[in-house]
């Protein structure tokens, strides 16, 4: 059954969806971030039947798919505008206008702390208070983000101006997911799977974090891999790397064996990104040192697995043998992605690997740094990882790291879901020969 050519199970989640994003929308502009966290979890329910049905819909039945893709942007845009006046769920925001303001009065954001004397003439009211660790720790965002703070400022220094900026960043993703699943021979449709992720709409248009600039980067990275435009590539690889530093472990997926044009571009390019800032010498890294302390990453605190070694009693081996294991699983995933049989367009289903891999054993654990793995979700559907993203905003209630407790009622499910996606996989090459088929 359709409506309007739009099919009306489509109809029905989006307006589920809909329905729970006004609610949440109320309790975010009344600032109770309890309800918030709790309808996040509660649509993840409704999206992921959304997510599923349209990966087995794929636009099939006789039914307008284009009808169907500009319903689903539609209403990406309508939730997405519901929470864009609204206050920040995270503080984050505001060191982005506060480094953006810095550099259009011609400082160098890694310079000082923002409580130094030396910045008192920018200070305000409206974004100075709200600005987390600003008595002892200087910028922590690499250049790229610099470089879309100091854009977005210049649209203006609020937190809607902030926002819109990181909108437009995921405008841009949104059209290169759309653009690759052309390339890939799959249905526009699927671009549901980002677009309607509760994690990416509340991440972006409520905190307007910068992860959003790093995923644009990248979804452009593997888009131009996929047409064989390896100097743009490299060089939207490198955006993407110093907008969020993650991305660079997805190299190996992009790399297309014994060719040096992207890596000579991600190294070039990276380079004259820094540039503009070098001014500082080596604070140019800012508080990438003092944040890996704080959350226990130097330690072994902040590290799960090194954490349950500890608790089984190998104390001071404990960070040791995590590091081995996670270097040891990285590697094997790095050197078979490489490896591949298809090495002239990039593993989509390899990068979610190592995605997911980094993002589980290494990467500290905020809802929002969930957000690189959903894009790729629309090329690999993984129960496991759809799971882990859909899960993340309990990180705002439970903490990092968590009790045994709340990792166990995080990660155990996602492990036994990934036990038995090993077993029988829908793959990107599964599904592309399903569609083959009908």
């Amino acid at each position: 059954m359709a409506i309007l050519g739009i099919p009306a199970a489509l109809i029905g989640y989006g307006a589920a969806l809909l329905a729970l994003m006004v609610a949440g929308g109320v309790a975010l502009f009344a600032e109770t971030h309890t309800p918030v966290v709790l309808i996040m979890l509660v649509q993840g329910l409704v999206y992921a039947a959304a997510a599923f049905w349209v990966w087995r819909w794929r636009g099939t039945g006789g039914i307008s798919a284009r009808a169907a893709l500009l319903f689903i942007l539609g209403l990406a845009a309508l939730m997405r505008a519901l929470i864009l006046f609204a206050p920040p769920h995270s503080t984050d925001i505001y060191r982005y206008i506060w480094d953006g303001r810095a550099q259009a009065a011609g400082i160098n954001p890694y310079r000082y702390v923002p409580a130094d004397p030396a910045l008192e003439s920018l200070r305000d009211e409206a974004i100075y208070p709200g600005i987390n660790r600003r008595e002892y720790a200087p910028t922590i965002y690499p250049p790229t983000a610099q470089l879309a703070f100091w854009a977005g400022t210049r649209l203006g220094e609020t937190i809607t101006a902030m926002k819109l900026a990181m909108l437009a960043f995921e405008a841009v993703a949104i059209w290169a997911i759309v653009a690759l699943l052309a390339a890939r021979g799959l249905p526009a449709v699927l671009v549901l799977i980002y677009a309607w992720h509760p994690l990416a709409i509340w991440e972006v248009a409520g905190s307007g974090h910068v992860d959003i600039v790093a995923v644009a980067f990248l979804m452009l990275a593997v888009l131009a891999a996929e047409g064989g435009r390896r100097w743009s590539a490299g060089a939207a690889l490198a955006l993407a790397t110093l907008a969020k530093f993650f991305p660079l472990a997805l190299a190996p997926a992009l790399w297309r064996r014994w060719d040096w044009k992207m890596p000579l571009a991600t190294a070039l390019t990276g380079a004259l990104l820094y540039l503009p800032y070098l001014s500082v010498g080596g604070k140019v890294f800012g508080f990438l040192g003092g944040y890996a302390d704080e959350g226990g990453l130097t330690t072994g605190d902040g590290f799960l697995l090194a954490v349950l070694f500890r608790e089984a009693g190998l104390t001071d081996l404990a960070l040791p043998a995590f590091v081995l294991c996670a270097l040891a699983l990285l590697a094997g995933l790095a050197f078979v992605t490489t490896f591949r049989a298809t090495p002239e367009r990039p593993d989509i289903p390899g990068a979610l690997a190592i995605a997911v891999a980094f993002t589980v054993l290494i990467s500290p654990h905020h809802a929002w740094y969930f957000l690189w793995l959903i894009p790729f979700l629309c090329f690999s559907l993984s129960p496991s990882v759809l799971y882990l993203t859909l899960a993340a905003p309990a990180l705002y209630r439970v903490g990092w790291p968590p009790s045994l407790l709340g990792a166990a009622l995080l990660y155990l499910p996602f492990l036994l879901l990934l036990a038995i996606e090993t077993v029988r996989p829908l793959t990107l090459k599964e599904f592309a020969h399903e569609r083959a088929r009908t």
